[in-house]
């Protein structure tokens, strides 16, 4: 496995959320309109901001858990059971640190 390959994508990735949380800050800094109507649309704005910050701080850290464990030598087996994570699930899903049986297993249970 090119191990290098997954490395780039994810700290790629890690740039690119990096950039757009920076964004979603410096958004909510911004003055607000004083108008009634105009204020509501951006208490919902600031909802769905809020929403895709949290999502993007979540897969920060889980880029941040991968590249550890690229340091650490472990990356590309399940930190769950030890198996292989194969590489069209870290092609999709190159921060996962689960194989595909022990992800399935957690969602169903």
């Amino acid at each position: 496995m090119d191990v290098r390959h997954f490395e780039d994508r994810l700290r790629a990735r890690r740039h690119e959320l990096e950039g757009r949380l920076d964004r979603i800050e410096h958004d909510f800094e911004q003055p607000r309109n004083p108008d009634d109507d105009d204020r509501a649309l951006e208490r919902n704005n600031d909802e769905v901001l809020d929403s895709l910050g949290l999502q993007g701080e979540q897969e920060l850290r889980a880029i941040g858990a991968a590249l550890d464990r690229i340091a650490a030598g472990s990356f590309g087996r399940c930190t769950r059971c030890g198996a292989t994570i194969t590489a069209a699930r870290l092609e999709a899903v190159p921060y996962t640190p689960f194989c595909e049986a022990c992800a399935r297993e957690l969602e169903d249970g």
